[in-house]
């Protein structure tokens, strides 16, 4: 897979079976998603990604932008009070098979260019600590994430990490934080 052909692209419908599975896949460190779910998000989500490999799904990324007042994630509610403007990512999958292709950082770089050229300054993101998942925590310091808050969610099992990534002078480069 050295050589493979990597292209970030809006989800199609073929994709939603990949969706739905590689979601299914990860939710131990994810919130479910069913269909239905996954229509609302095709419909209000800011962006909804898919990261092909050579022509392949290989991973998605699911981001709102503020002021959608029926989605009630509590990060997100978290991020509603606390920001006047922000790109929210809800959600980053990559596959196992695809993982360590750097998928994750185009992705981002995609949501970085999107936020940046509609004026959206801060990127926000929640990373679960309690259970602790580390290579999250990594991937987004290296993307320029700072940790703004914390909160326990779904009924106590679950704490997270809530984080911001500023774009102010972001230039199409990683930040190391």
């Amino acid at each position: 897979m050295k050589n493979s052909s990597i292209t970030i692209r809006p989800i199609r419908p073929g994709d939603y079976e990949f969706v739905l599975k590689t979601n299914e896949d990860n939710v131990e460190v994810l919130s479910p998603m069913d269909q239905e779910k996954l229509e609302y998000f095709q419909q209000n989500a800011e962006l909804f990604l898919v990261a092909e490999v050579d022509s392949e799904p290989a991973a998605f990324l699911i981001a709102l932008r503020e002021g959608v007042d029926t989605y009630l994630s509590e990060n997100y509610r978290w991020f509603s009070k606390n920001y006047d403007e922000f790109l929210y990512v809800d959600r980053i999958v990559i596959h196992e098979n695809y993982r360590k292709m750097g998928l994750g950082r185009k992705l981002y770089h995609s949501v970085f260019s999107y936020a940046q050229s509609t004026g959206v300054s801060t990127v926000t993101a929640e990373i679960d600590t309690i259970p602790y998942n580390e290579t999250s925590l990594k991937f987004h310091k290296s993307m320029g994430f700072t940790e703004v808050g914390m909160q326990v969610v779904r009924d106590g099992s679950v704490e997270v990490s809530l984080q911001e990534a500023r774009l102010d002078n972001w230039n199409g480069e990683l930040k190391r934080a």
